[in-house]
């Protein structure tokens, strides 16, 4: 149970702290120059994490199985913390930002999992959409 449980823990509560981060960003700063800081801390501290929980790991027999993904991978992270950094200069909230993301994220994950995954589009699944959309009608009022 706890290895099901722990990594949605650490997934909240970094993703807390990654949204004060976001909205921390001084309004001074261009949010790429600050993301090659950010990327700079984060490329030491995976590289540092790998050594320490894999004693003896070689990361060039690692990079020898790659794919498209972590290239992808990368891009798609710019993407998404410059996005939040520049809702947040535009003004949006905290506390509905990730809301309003969350919710439309939902709801295209469901159709990627089915174009995709084949996972099946379930009444549940259209039912939890419709809600999160009324929630999101909800939360604008």
């Amino acid at each position: 149970m706890f290895s099901y449980v722990w990594p949605v823990v650490l997934v909240v509560l970094a993703n807390v702290a990654y949204q004060i981060c976001a909205k921390s960003v001084p309004s001074a700063m261009h949010p790429l120059a600050s993301l090659t800081i950010t990327y700079a801390v984060s490329a030491v501290a995976t590289g540092s994490l790998y050594f320490l929980l894999n004693r003896g790991g070689n990361l060039l027999r690692e990079y020898a199985h790659m794919n498209w993904a972590p290239v992808l991978f990368g891009f798609v992270l710019v993407g998404l913390e410059v996005g939040f950094i520049y809702a947040y200069k535009a003004g949006w909230p905290v506390s509905t930002l990730s809301i309003v993301q969350s919710a439309f994220l939902a709801a295209a994950l469901v159709i990627v999992g089915f174009l995709l995954y084949k996972e099946a589009i379930t009444w549940n699944k259209v039912a939890g959409i419709l809600i999160c959309l009324v929630g999101l009608w909800v939360l604008n009022r």
